[in-house]
């Protein structure tokens, strides 16, 4: 039995850190469009590179980025309440 949760655990994990990465990359290039688009129809000012650069370092610490590491708390919350649930009650 414990190999199975092991198993499943790490399993998991393996799941959960591809769809980390791929909602990560995709948030971040929908920050950069949404960058660009805000310099090319009201700035239109300065270094477009620059300007781009800045607001995804804003974004890499903003709370957005942080919620996506719920990523990896909420499944194993999820799965620590149901074995909890199944075995216990």
């Amino acid at each position: 039995m414990i190999f199975a949760l092991l198993r499943l655990t790490v399993m998991a994990f393996i799941v959960m850190l591809i769809v980390y990465f791929i909602l990560s990359a995709w948030s971040r290039s929908v920050r950069r469009g949404k960058l660009a688009e805000e310099w090319d129809e009201e700035i239109r000012a300065g270094d477009r590179d620059e300007f781009i650069e800045k607001g995804l370092a804003e974004y890499d610490g903003s709370l957005r980025r942080k919620l996506i590491l719920g990523v990896f708390v909420v499944p194993y919350l999820v799965i620590g309440v149901l074995v909890y649930v199944v075995n216990f009650q």
